[in-house]
């Protein structure tokens, strides 16, 4: 296999998961206050979505990197 397919390859597996999760989220702690030796924190959570049409656009990207790439050799 050769650069090109690994790239189709990645592409196909991208999208998948794209379409499978739609997003990730991810946690940081915020302080919300601080009394001398007092602090009390919260976990805050982030959501970044994953539109439908970007692992689709992947997916199919990668299918045709793969095909195209199969039909020059």
């Amino acid at each position: 296999m050769n650069g090109r397919t690994w790239l189709g390859v990645a592409l196909i597996v991208l999208g998948m998961v794209a379409l499978a999760y739609q997003g990730f989220t991810y946690t940081i702690p915020k302080k919300e206050v601080d009394v001398g030796p007092l602090q009390v924190t919260k976990q805050e959570k982030h959501t970044v979505p994953l539109p439908p049409i970007l692992g689709a656009l992947a997916l199919i990207g990668g299918i045709a990197v793969v095909i195209t790439d199969r039909r020059d050799k």
